[in-house]
């Protein structure tokens, strides 16, 4: 099926295309973390299937939380504390 194999290309370059212009932040890593599932499918098209896991594993699933995790700290406004914002001290 090579018009599957052109299209999952085509998308993969859309997709990292949309996620270098993003002007939000949670949009661009949504688009990354797209673009790492799109890259595991691709590989097990190539027959990679240990490579795809990775890919899926590390380059979507933890590699995106990490950037929503920073993401969420960065929205946070500045000198608000994480443990107990009711405490005083």
């Amino acid at each position: 099926m090579p018009w599957l194999d052109l299209l999952l290309g085509f998308t993969i370059c859309v997709t990292a295309g949309l996620a270098l212009i993003a002007r939000d932040m949670f949009r661009a890593v949504i688009m990354f973390i797209v673009f790492g599932l799109l890259m595991s499918i691709a590989w097990v098209r190539l027959h990679a299937p240990d490579i795809a896991l990775a890919e899926a594993a590390i380059g979507a699933g933890l590699t995106g939380v990490l950037l929503l995790d920073t993401l969420g700290y960065l929205r946070r406004p500045f000198g608000s504390r994480v443990d107990n914002p009711d405490d005083p001290t």
